[in-house]
């Protein structure tokens, strides 16, 4: 018998994709964000959510699409991997679902690249594809390098 995960359903740029759910820490709405000079240009800057400074990656740039206003449906997916934690900028989070591992396929291989990187699979959800996200790879910087890690109190 297959083993089921629960994600974490969200749009960006009307996609839908998943990130596991033992991945996020919380969700909560876009508040301020404080820009940070010389900062990659995917990093939107610094949001303060619960007691901790977390590094605002914005998805849609980390993907290479075009970049949109915040609006009342954009979300703050704050995730952890190893200590770290940042908050992914997401158009809207959707619900929490469960997927059976056998139902996630690997990315197919016209993705390879840099696109096919950030996928750990790929599945169909009430007839949508939903791309899962590979929280480590989003991470990783250009070249390798982490988004800046926040000053700790």
């Amino acid at each position: 018998m297959a083993t089921a995960e629960p994600y974490i359903l969200f749009e960006l740029a009307g996609t839908a994709y998943a990130v596991p759910s033992a991945a996020v820490e919380r969700m909560e709405m876009v508040e301020h964000v404080t820009p940070v000079p010389n900062a990659p240009g995917y990093v939107d800057g610094l949001v303060f959510s619960r007691g901790r400074v977390v590094p605002a990656v914005n998805l849609r740039r980390r993907f290479g699409f075009a970049a949109a206003e915040y609006g009342p449906q954009t979300r703050l997916i704050v995730v952890s991997q190893g200590d770290r934690l940042v908050g992914l900028i997401v158009d809207s989070a959707r619900a929490f679902v469960t997927i059976a591992a056998d139902a996630v396929q690997p990315p197919p291989e016209g993705l390879a690249g840099t696109s096919g990187n950030y996928l750990a699979g790929v599945a169909t959800v009430a007839d949508r594809v939903v791309l899962i996200l590979d929280v480590a790879e989003v991470l990783k910087g250009d070249a390798g390098a982490a988004p800046p890690e926040p000053h700790r109190a």
